[in-house]
């Protein structure tokens, strides 16, 4: 017994793999001047005292950066953040012209991926009332959520910069 296929006239079909192409090469443009976008914005909030005491108590409650209030104001360390982020974000964006400045932006990213998700089991502000895990609050879980995702695209971002830089050496 045979099977009928239908043709599909060829006016209605756009050949397979310059679609896929397309696609990723519009992913991977938003992968990472969407990592830029999102590094820079949060990074120029950082100047804004609504965002330097928004972080606080992440900060003050980390085991990693809760002794730094000891040394600087809440608004000189949000200050520093936010010049360090612009930077961060800057040397991702550079990537068309430099692949070693977006690997050191690109790895500089996921090390403040991880000091942020880390704030995830140190920070105040647990649901209890949701049942625990897989619960989250708003604050300090949902809004720290998302990092999971943006880590994802800074180290993909620093692979591919680094795969630009050792074809540069072969």
């Amino acid at each position: 017994m045979a099977c009928a296929v239908k043709a599909t006239p060829a006016s209605h079909t756009v050949p397979r793999s310059n679609t896929s192409t397309t696609i990723q090469t519009i992913g991977v443009h938003l992968i990472r001047y969407g990592l830029v976008l999102v590094v820079a914005w949060i990074g120029a909030m950082k100047f804004t005292a609504y965002e330097a005491n928004g972080i606080q108590p992440l900060v003050a409650n980390s085991p990693f950066m809760g002794w730094v209030y000891h040394v600087l104001s809440i608004q000189a360390l949000s200050n520093i953040l936010g010049l360090v982020e612009i930077a961060i974000a800057m040397m991702i964006a550079l990537r068309p012209l430099s692949a070693a400045m977006a690997a050191i932006g690109s790895g500089a990213a996921v090390v403040m991926f991880l000091t942020t998700l880390s704030f995830l089991v140190s920070a105040p502000g647990r649901e209890p009332s949701l049942g625990g895990f897989p619960a989250l609050s708003v604050v300090p879980g949902q809004f720290l959520v998302k990092d999971l995702v943006l880590l994802g695209a800074a180290l993909w971002s620093l692979g591919e910069a680094l795969q630009q830089l050792q074809r540069g050496r072969q």
